[in-house]
């Protein structure tokens, strides 16, 4: 975070809060500034209205993301401000806190002191109260079938009976025709897997591919045998894998915001949501 952003998380905190009371945002920023009745305009991080049926009242908010406590100095600053443009309130917000003379010049001159800060590692779960929210609970069903497809048996079918194609590895053995093309056995093998696709699951399936002068080769070995045909059995195997899963959306908690005067603490989650302590 840096010093612009925590004057957006600001606005966004009081614009949040206000809501329901009828505050709103009139601007904040570098471009949000009010003349006062000296002729100066003065820059107001974040600037609030709201009214009572009758009258309208502003609230200037100064914003300090420093590491240092605010003194008094930034107090008289924003009295000052206040005086000069009739805004009806100050408010100062703090990363870390006040001096002792900051408090007590914020109190005589009814300025709202808040201490917004970003919780830190290592903080105890007491002072932090809850660390996480659980805001909701989300369930998966996915539905999933697996389909693959099986070689039962290859089965050729040899001119001569005394040749044997047994523990055939398909990726050792192709298939030459008379005019010395090559095929592999696994374009046979893969075309007739393609096919199981389209079949009824568990389904024993037969296909028969026809050779005319063909030739049996195992490039390993180099044996080679005469064949009429190829004879694939398979069948397409399917598996439910359906599978129901639970998630927790849980919600950390971000910073603490700590009204000094007023005696009222908030905490902010990572997702934007406020909680008053308490509640």
């Amino acid at each position: 975070m840096d010093w612009k952003y925590y004057e957006e998380i600001t606005k966004y905190i009081y614009e949040l809060l206000g809501r329901e009371s009828g505050v709103k945002i009139e601007g904040y920023g570098y471009t949000c500034k009010v003349k006062g009745k000296s002729g100066v305009y003065h820059q107001i991080d974040v600037l609030t209205s709201h009214s009572d049926g009758i009258h309208s009242y502003q609230t200037a908010i100064e914003c300090k993301y420093w590491e240092e406590k605010i003194n008094k100095d930034v107090i008289m600053k924003v009295a000052a401000i206040i005086e000069d443009t009739n805004i009806h309130k100050g408010v100062v917000v703090s990363k870390r806190g006040y001096t002792k003379d900051g408090v007590s010049f914020a109190k005589q001159k009814n300025i709202g002191l808040v201490e917004l800060r970003e919780l830190e590692a290592g903080e105890r779960k007491e002072e932090a109260k809850d660390l996480s929210l659980q805001i909701g609970e989300l369930i998966v069903n996915s539905k999933i079938e697996r389909r693959r497809p099986e070689i039962l048996n290859i089965k050729f079918d040899i001119v001569d009976p005394n040749q044997k194609s047994d523990k055939i590895k398909p990726n050792q053995v192709i298939i030459r025709f008379k005019d010395r093309k090559e095929v592999s056995l696994n374009h046979y093998l893969n075309s007739f897997k393609q096919k199981l696709h389209n079949e009824e699951s568990d389904t024993s399936v037969q296909k028969h591919y026809k050779f005319k002068d063909a030739t049996l080769v195992n490039i390993t070995t180099k044996e080679e045998a005469q064949i009429r045909g190829l004879t694939l059995t398979g069948k397409m195997v399917v598996k439910n894998m359906d599978v129901k899963r639970q998630i927790n959306i849980v919600d950390e908690i971000w910073l603490i915001m700590k009204s000094l005067f007023e005696n009222n603490s908030y905490t902010i989650s990572k997702m934007g949501m406020i909680k008053k302590d308490g509640i």
